[in-house]
């Protein structure tokens, strides 16, 4: 078997006022899997929970994120979840900071492969 890539889904989230990168990182993941509906498994004839799911967050303070709390809103499949430096803090003209992350969500399959 072979893990293969069937589709790739990307989100934003942010925290405006707690400078939380966990309620960011929770909210692109949100983003990237709630505007989507998949029929992947059906199409591919295999049971949702054969899913793979590899999700990567990216925010400025990337030790920051709690991916335990991420792991708890994928709502099937098996999961791989890290976080990597990206997405921006905006500071505020009154003080505090803006946090914007980013999610990419890569769901795969162990396929055998294709000799067409």
């Amino acid at each position: 078997m072979a893990k293969t890539r069937v589709a790739v889904e990307f989100g934003m989230g942010t925290s405006l006022r707690r400078k939380d990168y966990t309620k960011a990182a929770e909210s692109a993941l949100k983003d990237a899997l709630w505007h989507n509906s998949l029929n992947m498994s059906a199409a591919f004839g295999f049971d949702k929970s054969d899913m793979i799911v590899d999700v990567e967050v990216a925010v400025q303070q990337p030790d920051q994120v709690n991916l335990d709390k991420l792991r708890d809103i994928l709502p099937y499949g098996k999961g791989s979840f890290k976080a990597v430096f990206g997405g921006l803090d905006i500071e505020k003209n009154e003080g505090g900071t803006t946090v914007i992350a980013n999610a990419a969500v890569i769901v795969s399959y162990d396929m055998e492969p294709s000799n067409a």
